[in-house]
């Protein structure tokens, strides 16, 4: 007769299997942080502050903050799969769809885009990733409802709209 196995053995595998999913959500989400630091600050150092009080008032101006907005959008929703925060399925789908739609509504003649072309790559490949991550819900965490999903690409939509074209 096969000996008894005790509870402890059962959980273990399961243990293992739970630790090595913690370790790859934190291990991607610090790469996606530093690539939204790398980015942020590059962006960062290209935006021009005027000398004259007027010139903070025109178009122009805010414009330069629209690759910002999109990095910043990045840095939190890495930082919020790096915690493991409830809401980071719907941080990673508005980051997501506000860094697709930032070319595409260039493309379709709406805005210039004041993302660089660098960026634009980075900031695509980035959103593609995030939006399978918060679709999938591969690390388990809060499911985004289709409520959620719709409100984060209103929402990005928002975000774009605001930074380039009101």
């Amino acid at each position: 007769m096969p000996p008894i196995r005790s509870a402890r053995h059962i959980h273990k595998p399961l243990a293992t299997i739970k630790t090595h999913i913690v370790k790859k959500r934190k291990t991607i989400s610090l790469v996606l942080l530093i690539i939204a630091l790398v980015i942020s600050i590059a962006f960062l150092l290209k935006i021009e502050f005027p000398q004259g009080f007027e010139t903070y008032f025109k178009r122009e101006y805010y414009n330069q903050f629209g690759p910002l907005a999109i990095g910043v959008e990045l840095l939190i929703a890495s930082y919020y799969l790096l915690v493991g925060h409830k809401k980071t399925n719907f941080a990673l789908a508005l980051f997501g769809f506000t860094a697709l739609l930032d070319p595409f509504f260039d493309q379709i003649g709406l805005f210039e885009s004041m993302v660089p072309l660098y960026g634009t790559i980075i900031l695509s490949i980035c959103a593609l990733f995030c939006l399978w991550l918060a679709f999938k819900n591969i690390f388990k965490l809060k499911r985004i409802s289709f409520i959620a999903a719709f409100a984060s690409f209103i929402l990005g939509s928002f975000v774009e709209l605001f930074f380039n074209y009101l």
